[in-house]
């Protein structure tokens, strides 16, 4: 704002609001902002704040993703290489040639994996960031409205769940799509009912689903005869003795634990997940309430499952602790479901609210035979029964303070 005025004053035009740069306010803004306190604050021994705003909690939450997001570069590379050294292909791309050309190889090493998933991984980040941006910043200056860092943590969610061969082309329509339907069209930060990120990533496997599911779209190269790019939980959905003949702690159970597994980039690691929720809950910006609750209702439900058996599918077959570690469970556990303004709000609601999507998750995973992920499409179907469940536990404290108090 001061740089405003004093671009008024360079031009000798005096500043008032209404200006022929009034529209560019809110956008210098946010700019300013970002990075630092706004001047207009409340100060005073009589104002008692929390030190907590939204810039604060977004910031913590892409700190809690730092680890995912350096993971998904090195694990997207990895996964990668190896099938390349197996007899796979490269895929015929420029992240190719310009691999080649800064003259790396593909070998399973630390930095040629780090470099080679970078190549895939960085240009989503930026195509997000860029079409996500774009949107809010049109959406804030057609409503005349600051444009805030609500769209932050949402620009590392999405990259973080697609593949590394998704077309960009693809990526950057569907996060238009998402942003504006479940944010925008709601009145923006603050006000949406479905989580934005999970918005994308749906619509993306509805109109693409070539792009985002089936066996060849989770390594970035081109499969040789015989090579299978499934990720464990597709190949647990074909055959359930895959995963079920190695118990917890085995070395597959430990491969899957800490993320050397295909998979959308940012959602194979269960022990960086688990790292990101001991910081959030920590900080007390995810809710462990929500967390808790998807673990019980996970848990009721494969151990329900597991007791009925199945002799035509053997995912009911499959334990609770490989749950855990294959698809998007830890992610979506930890930074979709405690997401703040989708979910529930009051301490008990959470509760169910999480319950809730950890019965759906394994629910569509065992149940369900053409789609055998679950968390996306769960965590949404609760965003809608949010409200609806915190409503019920609302009236239900009010009817107990009158009976208590009303007499």
């Amino acid at each position: 704002m001061e740089f405003l005025k004093k671009l008024h004053e360079v031009h000798g035009k005096k500043f008032e609001k209404g200006g022929p740069l009034e529209k560019l306010y809110p956008l210098w803004e946010a700019h300013d902002t970002l990075l630092f306190t706004p001047g207009h604050v409340t100060k005073g021994d009589t104002h008692v704040r929390d030190a907590l705003d939204l810039k604060r909690m977004m910031i913590t939450v892409v700190v809690a993703m730092l680890p995912i997001v350096l993971f998904a570069m090195y694990n997207t590379g990895l996964q990668a290489n190896k099938a390349i050294e197996a007899g796979a292909t490269a895929l015929a791309t420029w992240q190719t040639s310009l691999f080649t050309s800064l003259g790396f190889q593909f070998v399973n090493a630390p930095l040629e994996n780090f470099i080679h998933g970078a190549l895939y991984f960085l240009p989503i980040f930026i195509v997000t960031f860029a079409v996500g941006g774009l949107v809010e910043v049109a959406s804030a200056l057609i409503r005349g409205h600051e444009v805030n860092e609500g769209f932050l943590v949402t620009g590392f969610l999405i990259p973080l769940t697609v593949p590394a061969t998704l077309p960009l082309w693809q990526l950057a329509l569907c996060t238009a799509f998402g942003i504006l339907i479940a944010k925008e069209a709601f009145g923006g930060t603050g006000m949406n009912i479905l989580n934005p990120a999970l918005t994308v990533r749906a619509f993306l496997f509805f109109a693409y689903p070539a792009q985002i599911s089936g066996d060849k779209v989770w390594i970035a190269a081109d499969l040789a005869d015989g090579q299978s790019g499934a990720t464990w939980l597709a190949q647990a959905a074909v055959d359930g003795s895959s995963v079920t003949q190695h118990g917890l702690g085995s070395e597959a159970w430990m491969n899957a634990f800490l993320g050397f597994i295909p998979g959308s980039m940012g959602e194979t690691s269960a022990l960086l997940c688990l790292i990101g929720a001991a910081i959030l809950i920590a900080t007390q910006i995810g809710s462990w309430r929500t967390m808790l609750g998807v673990v019980l209702g996970s848990l009721a439900m494969v151990t329900l499952l597991n007791v009925v058996g199945s002799e035509t599918n053997s995912m009911f077959a499959v334990p609770f602790y490989w749950h855990l570690v294959i698809g998007g469970w830890a992610f979506g556990c930890v930074f979709m479901a405690t997401d703040p303004v989708s979910s529930a709000f009051t301490d008990t609601g959470k509760l169910y609210y999480g319950f809730g999507i950890g019965v759906l998750v394994i629910l569509v995973r065992v149940i369900n035979p053409a789609y055998p992920e679950g968390m996306m499409l769960a965590i949404l179907f609760m965003n809608m029964f949010a409200p609806l469940i915190d409503h019920f536990i609302v009236q239900r404290n009010i009817k107990r303070r009158l009976a208590r108090y009303g007499a």
